[in-house]
């Protein structure tokens, strides 16, 4: 499951869901039944993926889901196992979808769940700070620190020697050993995923989490969004600057440096080793590979290969924007 957090309201019949959304049945689909709704890499057999851009045909070929909602011009490259439901707009099909399957991710209302650590067996846990508040199903390691003002909400797990700042909000995170999250920083609230609409805007359910592997620090006013359909993770020995914001399923790869201000759109992968300057902007659905180094104030449109240094808007390789900008 990518979020051992929400519950899943599932199994369906997948003509009557596909009918309850309004969907055409174009392939008279009766009798299966539909488990769970996964990205194309995590589906099984049992799940419902979708495959919206060539740019996954790669891995639409060799997914596993038995339904597929996708384009016309797409079901080409989905393997014959797969069951095709062409629409006409698949992520706004997906997110009917998914309000189905999970329909307490579409909004974050304020946990009413949360009670003062003083009075929760997580008292012993942690040495805390004032007014510190904490939701149902959290977990706490040996040995944290938590600052005055957080609110750790329901569905939280956080390791041993964490060291969380004051003024944090935390939900639907996973944090491992050796974490340390500074004063101000939200993190596990839902992204920035909806279609507009006129007279109202239609909020796409984000049921992933955000995961924080050990020994990072994540820097003060920082927010991470959890995943849509996959989850929003953070290597290992990564460190965030001050306000970097990670929209919902991109992937932080090890030992990376991110200066102040950086801004990721959604699901980007970023390798091993990278280090990006203060106020470059990372476009979405991209790939940066390993040991990269990108520029302050650089705009990234583009993906980039291993090994490369690159710089400006849209960002080129190094030497190619200083000989341009003599």
């Amino acid at each position: 499951m990518i979020n051992p957090f929400f519950k899943n309201t599932g199994p369906f019949n997948i003509e009557k869901l596909l009918s309850k959304i309004n969907v055409e049945n174009n392939e008279n689909y009766q009798k299966d039944k539909i488990f769970d709704v996964k990205d194309l890499i995590s589906a099984t057999k049992k799940d419902l993926t979708f495959f919206h851009s060539k740019n996954y045909s790669e891995l639409a070929s060799k997914t596993k889901a038995s339904y597929c909602v996708t384009l016309n011009s797409l079901s080409q490259f989905l393997p014959k196992s797969c069951k095709k439901i062409v629409v006409d707009n698949v992520l706004l099909t997906m997110a009917k979808i998914t309000k189905e399957f999970y329909p307490e991710a579409v909004v974050d209302n304020f946990d009413e769940t949360v009670n003062d650590i003083s009075k929760t067996s997580l008292k012993k846990k942690a040495k805390y700070g004032k007014n510190v508040l904490i939701g149902k199903n959290v977990k706490i390691g040996k040995n944290c620190l938590i600052g005055h003002n957080t609110i750790i909400e329901k569905n939280v797990i956080i390791g041993s020697n964490c060291s969380i700042g004051s003024n944090v909000i935390i939900r639907n995170t996973i944090v491992k050993d050796d974490v340390s999250i500074l004063d101000g920083c939200v993190i596990g609230k839902k992204g920035f995923g909806f279609f507009p609409n006129k007279e109202n805007n239609i909020r796409y359910p984000h049921i992933g989490i955000v995961v924080i592997n050990n020994n990072c620090e994540i820097g003060c006013g920082s927010t991470i969004d959890r995943g849509s359909l996959s989850n929003t993770i953070i290597g290992k020995n990564t460190y965030l600057d001050n306000q970097v914001h990670i929209a919902h399923n991109n992937k932080i790869g090890d030992n990376c440096i991110i200066a102040g201000q950086v801004g990721f759109a959604g699901s980007s992968t970023l390798g091993n080793n990278v280090m990006i300057g203060g106020q470059a902007g990372i476009s979405g659905h991209l790939k940066v590979g390993n040991n990269v180094q990108i520029g302050g104030g650089s705009g990234v449109i583009n993906d980039i290969p291993d090994n490369t240094k690159v710089m400006g808007y849209p960002a080129k390789n190094l030497r190619e924007f200083i000989k341009n900008n003599r």
